[in-house]
């Protein structure tokens, strides 16, 4: 029988910041864009839709993030080849998205990291933030 540490979600979300670089505070977004970072919105459809879109970000859905920005995956996104990259994920206030980068420094890519405060946090920084010039948005499928 395997035994398994029972942990709360608020631990599992403070390890996974352990784990990553330094977040990504909204006032710096800008200027890490500006600087090659690849801006990764999560937030589900109907968040997007409630809140608009995150100017400058892909959208990736969560539960093909992995395969999406794997640079050794064949169904990774053509801006996901690098894995010395920054990439920000970006969630609706901040937290899974912290899981989703530990996931992602899990593959090697070791400048993943999140945007603190999510998107809730950037609304008053949109008119900083320059276009996104790649593919808007990732099929969902995993294969």
């Amino acid at each position: 029988m395997t035994v398994v540490a029972e942990r709360t979600i608020d631990e599992l979300v403070a390890e996974a910041r352990r784990r990553l670089p330094a977040r990504v505070r909204a006032a710096d977004l800008p200027a890490a864009m500006s600087a090659g970072a690849l801006v990764v919105d999560t937030r589900s459809e109907g968040q997007r839709r409630r809140d608009g879109e995150l100017p400058g970000a892909v959208v990736v859905e969560r539960n093909v993030l992995e395969w999406r920005l794997d640079p050794a995956s064949p169904h990774r996104l053509p801006d996901a080849g690098d894995y010395e990259r920054q990439i920000v994920v970006v969630c609706d206030e901040g937290y899974a998205s912290s899981l989703a980068a530990a996931s992602l420094q899990e593959l090697g890519l070791v400048n993943a990291t999140d945007l603190e405060g999510g998107y809730q946090a950037l609304k008053p920084f949109f008119a900083d933030l320059p276009p996104y010039r790649g593919r808007r948005s990732a099929k969902t499928s995993d294969g």
